[in-house]
């Protein structure tokens, strides 16, 4: 039987749910009225997702990976965990794709394994949001300060955005779309600027070709040498310090699978965003660090390092190219285009968060105050605690955005590694019930390639690149790191266990697992996006190639 047969079973009879033994009224979708809108287009939703993660961790976070691990580490690190990223994020896909709900990839642990997994998973990626949307505000004041150090914008940055995500999903969604097609441009740009600069097209006229990755500099760093006194061990640890770093660059990819409950036509519109968004991250991400190793030698000290610059945005890696070549003016251009950047993750960060706490209450996880929404659909009393947050940033006026900068990067890349696990995880649940159902996986909207492999494969490296992220915490050892990058850990397995113990829930068997319940809603949605979008008549030429971009 094929997907779109069984679609028509269920929407067919109701005695399909009603006599399913597993059927759950929390499984079923809030009432239209009552939740979000459907509003995000394709176009939209891809963008969303590069403006969430093309940030920080590309413009400033780099240039600490560059200095640890040398031009060929930074390039091998950022395309190993992009390979993770990627066989996540198809994963993720196939769920989503299968079950656009609209309780975000949480409510696919509730579903798939159990319970204890989605309320620990729920809270953790919401931590995470908590965390990363006011380190984007202090790498916003970081930027600031290449030009001024006196003006302090956590405020007016804070309530730009809450304002912005008031405005309804297809305000929001269409602004993003336009902030994110102007980040491409500038990383366009850049990429171009970066690859002229290396072949001589600078004010020095100086063809730099692979300088940078030959003595006395070297295409790999020797991290932490001094502590360890082993050229090969410094090198092997400079190595691993990037996959540290690229896990925090590529986190906020998965944002995807809490955008499908606001997708219109999410079956068709989500594989294609989800194919379309790592391909340009990919690009963007690995093309961009390749280019960055080229122009900028890894013994630089005017580069960002964590915890020890002072000389803000001026030690992002793009304007350390420009001025080492005499490039004079272009850099406040690019400190500008940054700063773009910066914001735009902001934005996007600030509205998935607030629908994962919207996620959460709608399942009963958290307090039901956070599942109301306005008539644009906007879950007000999630977005407003989820502003709230942003007061964090203050924490820079004791210590220096840098310090703040390396908090902030190590709880959301644990956050964000411990979500990557559970979706993994999840997937390799969902992948077991539907065999253990008689279901084949050729029959789903989308079908995820290198499975069951390719789950496990992601599950496994993210877990030991987590366990091992926080060395350099110990050499010598620093409290201040230490708890940073591994406090996410113990948080998580307390709100299982904890959850666990209070409502005794166990694993879900695979024969047991839910497959049908909340089905017939999402088909009617779906049936009634696709009438109305027939009964607008064939598209124009114009508009096939808007949709498609």
């Amino acid at each position: 039987m094929d997907f779109d047969e069984e679609k028509r079973n269920v929407k067919g009879s109701s005695s399909t749910v009603a006599d399913n033994n597993n059927y759950d009224d929390d499984l079923l979708e809030p009432a239209q009225e009552a939740s979000l809108h459907r509003g995000l287009k394709a176009r939209q939703i891809s963008m969303i997702a590069l403006g969430g993660a093309v940030g920080t961790g590309l413009v400033i976070g780099s240039g600490t990976a560059l200095t640890r691990g040398g031009p060929l580490g930074l390039f091998l690190g950022y395309a190993f965990v992009g390979f993770v990223c990627y066989l996540v994020m198809v994963g993720l896909g196939e769920m989503a794709s299968f079950l656009p709900h609209k309780k975000g990839f949480a409510g696919y642990a509730t579903r798939f394994v159990d319970p204890a997994l989605g309320f620990a998973m729920g809270w953790n990626y919401l931590m995470k949001y908590l965390i990363v949307t006011p380190n984007n505000i202090n790498a916003a004041g970081v930027v600031i300060q290449y030009w001024t150090r006196h003006v302090h914008i956590a405020i007016w940055m804070g309530k730009s955005i809450f304002i912005v995500n008031l405005l309804g999903v297809r305000v929001f969604g269409e602004l993003e779309f336009w902030f994110s097609s102007i980040k491409v441009i500038a990383l366009v740009g850049l990429l171009l600027m970066g690859i002229i600069i290396d072949l001589g097209g600078n004010p020095k006229h100086d063809r730099i070709g692979f300088r940078y990755w030959e003595p006395p500099y070297g295409p790999m760093g020797k991290y932490l040498l001094n502590q360890v006194k082993n050229d090969k061990l410094a090198t092997f640890l400079g190595f691993w310090s990037t996959l540290t770093n690229a896990l925090f660059a590529y986190i906020g990819t998965e944002l995807i699978g809490v955008t499908v409950g606001e997708a219109e036509n999410p079956r068709r519109n989500i594989p294609i965003a989800i194919r379309r968004t790592f391909y340009r991250i990919l690009v963007f991400y690995v093309g961009g660090v390749f280019v960055i190793g080229l122009v900028v030698p890894s013994t630089d000290n005017s580069l960002f390092v964590a915890t020890k610059s002072k000389a803000g945005a001026a030690a992002s890696p793009f304007v350390v190219a420009t001025t080492l070549v005499g490039i004079r003016t272009l850099n406040h251009v690019i400190n500008a285009a940054i700063l773009l950047f910066v914001m735009s993750a902001a934005n996007s960060d600030l509205y998935i968060g607030s629908r994962t706490l919207y996620g959460l209450a709608v399942e009963g996880k958290a307090p039901r105050i956070f599942a109301r929404v306005n008539r644009m659909g906007v879950p007000y009393p999630a977005l407003i605690l989820c502003t709230a947050f942003c007061g964090l940033v203050f924490l820079n006026v004791s210590s220096s955005s840098a310090r703040v900068f390396t908090w902030f990067v190590n709880l959301v890349s644990t956050f964000g590694a411990i979500t990557w696990m559970c979706v993994s995880y999840s997937h390799i649940r969902f992948m077991q019930a539907l065999k253990a159902q008689g279901i084949s996986r050729d029959t789903l909207p989308y079908k995820a390639p290198f499975q069951p492999w390719g789950s496990w494969f992601a599950l496994v490296v993210t877990g030991i690149i987590t366990l091992f992220k926080g060395f350099d915490t110990f050499l010598p050892f620093t409290t201040d790191t230490f708890i940073t990058s591994y406090i996410a850990v113990p948080t998580f397995f307390v709100l299982w266990l904890g959850y666990k113990l209070i409502y005794k829930t166990t694993v879900i068997p695979s024969e047991h697992v839910d497959l049908v319940s909340g089905l017939q809603q999402i088909n009617d949605e779906e049936e009634k996006y696709l009438m109305h979008e027939k009964a607008k008549g064939p598209q124009t030429r114009l508009q096939r190639i808007w949709d498609s971009l």
